[in-house]
């Protein structure tokens, strides 16, 4: 546990005395700033509570008491030392200023230097004042701005409000410079202090006989009356006088940004400064009054969002500055980001533009423009206000102005980015920023599409072409002047080769391309024509020597996760000619691109490009082409040194060889084609038993079973080989988690076929058959009992899976589509193992289930329900619906429904769409068995119904096998993951044993909960943690506390995940229920039949510490030692819930009976 800033308050203390005693040369200035920094830090840490002072150790006001003795001999410093050591000890504080207006609010300053912290306040003063009464006018002026600095406890004190007065009306400069920033700073938190200085002010201001900079510094002191509204309005019509009757540049600049910021901070002064600058910028006025103007209105339209009218005469304004052609550009440039502000706001907020279509001519004249920043930004207002119009036009019936507008944009924005494109790739013209702008562009590519999808297949077409034009462009360039060249001697004026720089943008179009596949799926718009264009675009890649190999190799899977999904659903679903023509054409695609792949990864092998070869292994496990993966991975291992290198790659090798076995049983004939490349090249580890052959799960399910076996202990070795490199929780902890989910998947698929080769599924054998018929009868209880339990295991995977997507905080978006649609993966493989054997309407029914349900309490079949219901209705309307009515016709589960976080992803990308499809297949079939379930209850009915569900799970399983496997991009980022460490202590007493406390009392815990391992880069501020504890009597541990003592201080220990599922899925009902309000600081303790649970919330500070105490009613628990399981979460400031990995072991507390004497 890392010690706060109060807990080191008397070592820092002793350690600045000793400091400033130090002879050495330079010690004491070391010292103060040493003490400075260290301030700084406590000064950003909340004030302790009672319990940390427990967690501690500390004396409660101890902190306090030291910080106001080094406050204190700061001050005597200040007093006794030369200038040098003054200057070191007002930076110190006037760090300790700029860091606390941060924290400004209601006129109060919170910190170190905050009026409720500060005691000896009047001691801190007077020990400046003396410096202010004795020094010279250096010294004066420090001590003034040392005032200023204190200005929370300071402004009280008449004595130094004189001071201030006084200086302000001195005739030194330094002086009154000094006594302007102390007065600013009092002005901030005192309105009647602020009124007097206002006064002063304007005398000093208007005065001709104040030197030029008094008069500035005094202007910029107008911007700090913002203590009240009124005293607002009134500095700024003081302002706004002084700035009329002046004509200095100088002073109009330093009062148009005073003015700017004063009114910036109150609503109802902005349309007066609005119209005040556009005044500047249109009248007659220098250029250099002009910049600051515009510059003025872009601050105020950032900062305040635009929320006030747009006049007309704004609007003007901008105008004749984008077409003045005296204007220099930046400036025209900064009018364009106004622009853009105030489009985005107004249709959004659903406003009129005023001269709407001259906007539009302003901004494609602007888009004309020979800088690419200024071209770039007018293209992006073009596409934001196509989109606004479209929203519109959908929402309001008088659209047909704008639905012309719109046809009118599309093609310009189109062509003009296509023409802005060609010029900057060039090679003939090198240009420094060659990848930036085009990154840009294409950003702006993807934000046409997402804007306008229906034009996603139209930008498909240009970029055709546009890589055609690209391929071409050496013939161009070594044609011309640089004939002499070879291509690759072709360079920039950064030295790097036009192969590199081609890569670079062949990567560019890629990685567009592929967005525009992702839309293009999930609006099933994938094909044969769209399947040939891609096609297409690769063969023009391949043609080009410029491109690495890598780049070849993406290319040549452009479309394999696209199609791999589709070709393998269509494939199973009853289709017409032309389906048929387009599974033919999915099938070769899919052959093609991976042999190629296969071909290219050779020749980056073959080139030793190493680092290149892992990066297309990684894209090919991303792209589930696992041919190319285990072949690259395979090859790679006999390259590396390093053990742990080894072991990793060997790991993803075995991974991607389990994977491909699957690939083999699902596609035999593209299987058998990759198995025939890899045989001809003599390059594969992997000796194959036979040739690819179809096996029909319906007809040969020991077979599969056999398979799945086999698959399942390559995969559990690639798992046991990851967890032998390093120790445990110290990395790979995402690997090895998201392995072991796959393997418990593969067991579950296991468990399911085995389980249907134990029924006969011919109809006749059924009817006319006896022995079936009673065989079926007396071995559907056990059925019953075993699919259940398989049921509920692919649920508690779902919900693992769950956990997972919250567990890693920072995780790319793409790898949290795949996990969240991996878990709706296993909900629809929990719905239909669970309801393929659902018969309640038999009389026998209730038997069975009270027999064979005793080992899953927690199973339900309307639980089943909800889950699926929670993870579909935002993304599949009708499915959810007839969901919906099954669970009314089954009954509500007991629980709630289930919650999902608030950053699960909502949408059908990744792969989501080919399970859409699985599940409205299921779902349908399941609602159709139960509403044509025969009334009658004999025998051969229920063995009639157990062959229809059983079919029914074999072919929902066949298909949901054919369902594409891609591994998250996250899993290739190996980092430590962010966690938490809880360190708890006994509140009563502090004991070296450990938490120990007597029989029948309450246990009462200071309780610390640690983050760890986040990332400074984090791009997310959690403003909260919380934590669950729960304990019961079964929970005893063998181990003596001083052994439980050392486990609590090691790195990690293994949780039983069940525990965790179940943990936080109380922690998170808990907070949707109850941790929405302010006041969940509080304890709440729950009490369950034979455990206790207590739900905890924390204030992280900056080190990501948050203390807090707890009660847990353990009062009726037996002598032992026991173990406390706990899980903790945090939520972002976007209120996203991300639950924590515990990092440290759980704690341990000891009941013993009290010792008696005798």
């Amino acid at each position: 546990m890392e010690r706060i800033s109060a807990a080191c308050a008397m070592e820092w203390s002793i350690d600045l005395e000793k400091g400033l005693r130090s002879k050495a040369v330079g010690g004491s200035v070391e010292a103060i700033l040493r003490t400075g920094q260290r301030l700084e830090q406590w000064n950003r840490e909340p004030e302790p509570t009672l319990p940390v002072y427990k967690m501690f150790g500390l004396v409660p006001g101890e902190d306090r008491l030291f910080a106001n003795a080094i406050l204190l001999r700061l001050a005597d410093t200040f007093r006794l030392g030369d200038l040098n050591v003054r200057h070191s000890v007002v930076k110190v504080f006037l760090s300790l200023r700029s860091r606390n207006k941060k924290k400004h609010n209601g006129g109060r300053n919170y910190g170190i230097l905050s009026k409720q912290r500060v005691h000896n306040q009047s001691h801190l003063l007077s020990r400046v004042k003396i410096v202010f009464d004795s020094g010279d006018v250096e010294s004066r002026a420090l001590a003034l701005v040392l005032f200023g600095c204190w200005a929370d406890f300071a402004k009280d004190s008449a004595e130094i409000r004189y001071i201030i007065f006084s200086s302000l009306v001195s005739s030194d400069v330094v002086e009154v410079r000094a006594a302007l920033y102390a007065a600013a700073c009092f002005c901030e938190l005192s309105d009647d202090f602020a009124s007097v200085v206002l006064e002063m002010l304007v005398n000093m201001v208007s005065s001709s006989q104040t030197a030029l900079g008094v008069r500035l510094a005094g202007v910029r002191v107008f911007a700090k009356m913002g203590c009240s509204s009124s005293l607002a309005h009134r500095a700024y019509k003081a302002g706004l006088k002084l700035l009329v009757d002046s004509s200095e540049e100088d002073f109009l600049d330093v009062m148009l940004i005073t003015l700017s910021k004063l009114a910036s901070m109150f609503r109802f002064l902005i349309s007066a400064q609005v119209d005040l600058l556009c005044s500047f910028v249109s009248g007659e006025t220098t250029l250099r009054v002009r910049t600051m103007a515009i510059r003025c209105l872009h601050f105020i339209f950032t900062r305040s969002a635009c929320h006030f009218p747009v006049s007309a005469h704004t609007l003007k304004t901008l105008f004749s500055m984008l077409d003045d052609p005296e204007l220099p550009s930046d400036l025209q440039f900064q009018a364009l980001l106004i622009f853009h502000k105030i489009v985005v706001y107004c249709l959004a907020d659903g406003r009129d533009i005023l001269e709407l279509d001259k906007l539009l001519t302003v901004i494609e004249n602007a888009s004309k423009s020979s800088i690419t920043v200024k071209q770039l930004l007018a293209i992006r207002v073009l596409v934001v206000i196509s989109g606004m119009l479209k929203e519109r036009i959908r929402i309001e019936s008088n659209g047909a102005d704008s639905t012309l507008l719109l046809s009118q944009i599309m093609p310009f924005v189109i062509d003009q980015l296509t023409s802005l494109v060609k010029p900057v790739l060039d090679l003939c013209h090198s240009h420094s920023e060659v990848g930036k702008e085009c990154n840009d562009l294409f950003s702006l590519f993807l934000l046409l599409v997402e804007e306008h999808p229906e034009l996603g297949v139209i930008v498909l077409d240009k970029i055709h072409l546009f890589m055609e034009y690209l391929v071409n462009m050496p013939d161009r360039g070594t044609s011309a002047s640089k004939a002499s060249l070879s291509v690759n001697e072709i360079v920039d004026f950064k030295g790097k080769t036009s192969r590199f720089i081609m890569s670079k943008l062949a990567i560019y179009v890629y990685r567009f391309v592929v967005s525009c596949l992702e839309h293009l799926k999930e609006t099933k718009s994938i094909t044969t024509q769209v399947a040939d264009k891609v096609k297409l675009l690769a063969e023009h890649v391949h043609q080009c020597s410029l491109f690495d190999c890598l780049t070849h190799m993406m290319y040549s899977l452009l479309l394999y996760s696209c199609i791999a999904g589709h070709f393998v659903v269509k494939k199973n679903e009853e289709t017409d000619n032309s389906d048929e023509n387009l599974v033919v054409t999915l099938d070769d695609h899919l052959i093609e691109c991976e042999i190629l792949a296969l071909e290219f990864a050779e020749k980056i092998l073959a080139g030793r490009d190493y680092w290149d070869a892992y990066k297309a292994g990684k894209y090919a496990a991303h792209q589930g082409a696992w041919f190319t993966a285990s072949f690259i991975f395979e090859q790679l291992m006999t390259k590396v040194q390093s053990d742990s290198c080894l072991c990793w790659l060997k790991s993803l090798a075995q991974f991607s060889h389990s994977e491909k076995e699957i690939q083999l049983m699902l596609l035999p004939k593209q299987g058998s084609s990759l198995v025939d490349w890899l045989k001809t090249k003599k390059v594969s580890s992997i000796h194959f038993k036979d040739n690819p052959v179809e096996i029909s799960l319906d007809a040969d399910l020991p077979k599969w079973y056999e398979k799945l076996s086999e698959t399942y202990s390559s995969l559990n070795s690639s798992l046991e080989t990851l967890e032998n490199v390093v120790k445990p929780g110290q990395a790979f902890c995402f690997q090895r988690w998201f392995l072991a989910l796959r393997v418990k998947v593969l067991a579950a698929l296991a468990d399911i076929v085995k389980l249907l080769g134990t029924v006969p599924f011919n109809h006749d054998t059924i009817t006319k058959n006896e022995w079936v018929k009673k065989s079926i009868l007396v071995e559907y209880p056990q059925l019953f009992q075993q699919i259940s339990r398989v049921s509920f295991q692919a649920k508690r995977l779902a919900h693992e899976f769950d956990l997972m997507v919250t567990s890693f905080i920072g995780m790319d978006r793409k790898s949290l589509k795949i996990i969240s649609a991996l878990a709706l993966n296993c909900s629809i493989l929990a719905f239909i193992a669970g309801f393929s054997l659902y018969f309640p309407e038999i009389p026998m029914y209730e038997n069975v289930t009270t027999c064979s349900l005793e080992g899953l309490k927690r199973f339900s079949h309307p639980a089943l329900v909800q889950d699926l219901i929670g993870r579909l209705w935002r993304i599949d309307h009708e499915t959810s619906a007839s969901l919906w009515m099954l669970s009314k016709a089954i009954g509500r589960p007991k629980s709630c429904c289930h919650f999902q976080p608030g950053n699960q992803i909502w949408n059908s990308g990744c792969g989501v769409e080919d399970i859409l499809k699985v599940c409205r297949y299921a779902v349908t079939k399941v609602v159709a068995l139960k509403n044509g379930a025969n009334k009658g209850h004999n025998g051969e009915d229920l063995s009639q119904r157990v062959n229809d569900g059983w079919q029914l799970l074999l072919d929902v399983v066949t298909k949901w096998m054919h369902i594409p496997f891609r591994t998250p991009t996250y899993f290739f980022q190996v980092r430590h993951c962010v966690g938490s460490e809880l360190f708890a202590s006994s509140a009563d007493t502090r004991s070296p044993d450990g938490i120990s406390i007597l029989l029948g009392f309450h246990l009462s815990l200071n309780l610390c909960l640690q983050l760890k391992n986040v990332p400074p880069d984090l791009s997310i501020q959690l403003t909260k943690l919380y934590c669950i504890l729960y304990c019961k009597a079964s929970f005893t541990t063998p181990k003596p506390v001083e052994e439980s003592k050392q486990r609590m201080q090691s790195s990690y220990q293994s949780w039983e995940i069940d525990d965790m599922i179940d943990l936080n899925k109380d922690l998170f009902e808990h907070l949707t229920e109850d941790g929405k309000t302010a006041d969940t600081r509080g304890r709440r303790l729950n009490k369950g039949d034979d455990g206790v649970k207590a739900f905890v919330c924390f204030e992280p500070n900056e080190r990501g510490q948050g203390f807090s105490t707890c009660l847990l009613d353990v009062s009726s628990f037996p002598a032992g030692s026991y173990e406390i399981k706990w899980h903790s979460c945090c939520v972002d400031d976007q209120g996203s819930y991300w639950s924590l990995l515990p990092l440290n072991a759980a704690p341990v507390f000891t009941l013993h009976a009290p010792v008696t004497t005798k």
